[in-house]
């Protein structure tokens, strides 16, 4: 939400605390996937911009490039395609893992039935 603050019973904020336009954007949201094509833009000197002053002419010391990183995201195809991959090779881990535990879990139980039906002498045995 846009404030984790409550209001102190004030219901004409109630609206604007339930209303989705204003909640915060998630950080994984904020950053605009750029394709493979406009790599270029992050190391072209062409993008770059030196700023001396802002404008209220304050003195600043960062560039145009800065901005661009805080904005944008370079994505790769192949990245979101290895990504996609390793996540489908975790589920099927975890769902191969699971059947493993159970598996050793079984034939651990087995082992020790077999093995206190062996230590038990019979009857027969001790007469």
């Amino acid at each position: 939400m846009s404030s984790k603050k409550k209001t102190d019973g004030d219901d004409r904020f109630l609206r604007v605390q339930k209303d989705p336009r204003f909640w915060e954007m998630p950080e994984r949201e904020r950053k605009v996937k750029i394709d493979k094509r406009f790599q270029s833009m992050f190391h072209d000197e062409r993008f770059k911009v030196k700023y001396t002053v802002d404008k209220r002419g304050r003195p600043i010391s960062h560039t145009s490039t800065e901005d661009l990183k805080r904005f944008y995201k370079l994505s790769d195809s192949e990245e979101e395609e290895e990504e996609e991959k390793d996540k489908k090779k975790k589920k099927k881990t975890k769902t191969e893992v699971r059947q493993k535990k159970t598996q050793y879990n079984k034939n651990k139980i087995k082992t020790q039935n077999d093995k206190r039906q062996k230590k038990r002498p019979t009857m027969r045995q001790t007469a």
